[in-house]
């Protein structure tokens, strides 16, 4: 903190020996507003838990751009889910607000109850579909008074290529559902509808030493639960998929009577799961299958007539269900549904170029960053919090803004931020997407400070070596709703200080967003 002391006249002593200052006194100002808050900005980044690391943080007027602070704002970083933001708006600025993914059963009109040759069952890259979408297809199909398909179950999921992640995504991530894969037909496994997962529930028996009852959701045959677990005196569950099979292996122990937390793993090659499920919801509603079922392969022209379809929510109407919780799987399949609008066949490498261009339009210089996936998860992605801060302006000027503002997590209130900023200036008013991998970590979003400014702010912070640096960002985002005209270093410090006294957040975990673990740690 800078003051400046003026000193002018005599200093004389009074009788009781106390200085009192005569003709002009000597003066203590404060700096306030801008000066104050990049002070007490710069006070919160000297924490050592930042030594060595990496750190960009800007913050800017949301009208005007107009920089109030800047600590190597130009200076790229690994984003982790702040590249949703990205997605998200190159999304609906391509694809519009109201564009709905669409699965088709495409074949022949029955005859006598008959479907004569093969059934194709299409998808254009939904990501949130159920099982209980595919079980509403084939009741349509059965309404058409379908009884018998003689040809074959054909899946068509040549919509999106066969690459099912993107470069440089951490091994050790891809067998959770952050780390699911992507495909134009796939299949969720719970509510919230973590695409290409299957769910595990365990209950314990009646006694120590009972064996352990398993369901799974979606209830199929294609993966392969091994059940090594029993009942005992405490939960203590191991639950891992081997590394190139779906083959669940659970071992340890469950509380006698008890169902503890849902398990959820990715699934390689969710659009056989897919077909697994689907078979099983023809033959639910008594269709016979007489042919066998194929995989990846592309319907031909002319292969009948569209016998039934299942269309998503609005594209704005999941705005909120994939940046509040961070989805990762539809991220990814919202970069590959860019690249088949723009070119016929769902990329991540067309994705990016189309994602560049539909952000370039909001004065973002694409030329700074690396996109190499819709979701932040691989090692490849870069960007600045200038082009974030960028972005963040150029959209207000959408029709689609106030879905998207109020689809941002939000402090205290929801969404990966629900824990966050509680009991300061910034709960409820912090609009930010989260990002959070090991040594990755970043907060962009929007803010009212007490002048009732709007403002963006960016932060990327990488190389850390404590588990979590969310405490340092807190602090920051609080002292920006804190700044105004008027108030001083020491005051806006005061408010950031005590945002770090309430909340424990260092102690959150720091290697997949909050909402990523089984129960969510926030």
């Amino acid at each position: 903190m800078k003051t400046r002391t003026l000193i002018s006249g005599a200093v004389a002593v009074t009788a009781a020996g106390a200085i009192t200052i005569a003709a002009t006194a000597v003066a203590q100002a404060q700096e306030t507003g801008d000066e104050a808050l990049a002070a007490a900005i710069d006070a919160i980044l000297a924490d050592p838990a930042l030594t060595d690391s990496q750190a960009g943080v800007l913050v800017r007027d949301a009208n005007t751009g107009e920089v109030l602070y800047d600590r190597n704002g130009n200076q790229r970083g690994l984003p982790g889910s702040n590249q949703k933001l990205t997605t998200m708006a190159a999304a609906l600025a391509t694809l519009g607000e109201d564009f709905r993914f669409t699965t088709e059963l495409l074949g022949d009109r029955p005859v006598d109850g008959v479907v004569a040759g093969d059934l194709y069952l299409r998808g254009s890259g939904d990501p949130t579909m159920l099982e209980a979408d595919y079980d509403a297809l084939a009741a349509d199909l059965a309404a058409l008074g379908v009884s018998t398909v003689e040809g074959d179950l054909v899946l068509d999921d040549t919509a999106f290529d066969d690459v099912r992640h993107a470069e440089e995504v951490a091994w050790g991530d891809l067998q959770f559902a952050p780390g699911a894969e992507v495909s134009a037909l796939t299949i969720g496994s719970g509510p919230d509808r973590w695409s290409g997962t299957a769910r595990l529930y365990m209950t314990g028996g009646a006694a120590e030493g009972d064996p352990v009852d398993i369901r799974m959701v979606p209830e199929n045959g294609y993966v392969t639960v091994v059940n090594e677990a029993v009942t005992g005196a405490e939960t203590d569950l191991t639950v891992k998929r081997d590394e190139h099979a779906n083959t669940i292996r659970v071992s340890g122990t469950v509380e006698a009577g008890v169902t503890p937390d849902y398990y959820s793993r990715s699934v390689i090659d969710p659009t056989a799961l897919v077909a697994d499920v689907f078979a099983d919801s023809l033959a639910d509603n008594g269709i016979d299958l007489n042919g066998e079922v194929r995989l990846h392969e592309a319907t031909p022209q002319g292969a009948g007539d569209r016998l039934a379809d299942h269309e998503s929510a609005t594209l704005l109407e999941l705005t909120p269900e994939l940046l509040k919780p961070s989805n990762n799987a539809w991220a990814d399949a919202l970069m590959k549904t860019i690249a088949l609008h723009d070119t016929g066949l769902g990329t991540f490498a067309d994705g990016e170029d189309g994602i560049h261009a539909a952000i370039a339009e909001y004065g973002v210089d694409t030329a700074t960053l690396r996109q190499a996936d819709g979701s932040g998860m691989s090692r490849f992605d870069q960007a600045t919090p200038e082009a974030i801060t960028d972005l963040l302006i150029g959209v207000k000027q959408e029709p689609w803004y106030d879905t998207w503002y109020d689809g941002l997590p939000i402090a205290c209130t929801d969404g990966t931020l629900v824990s966050r900023m509680c009991g300061t200036p910034a709960a409820g008013n912090v609009h930010a997407k989260t990002g959070t991998q090991t040594s990755i970590s970043a907060l962009s979003g929007y803010v009212t400070d007490a002048d009732g400014r709007e403002l963006v702010f960016s932060i990327i912070i990488n190389d850390h070596l404590v588990d979590s640096v969310k405490y340092i960002e807190n602090q920051i985002a609080v002292a920006i709703a804190s700044h105004s005209a008027d108030a001083t270093e020491a005051e806006i410090s005061r408010s950031a200080q005590a945002e770090a006294a309430a909340e424990d957040d260092a102690a959150l975990p720091g290697d997949f967003e909050c909402t990523y673990y089984e129960p969510a740690v926030c």
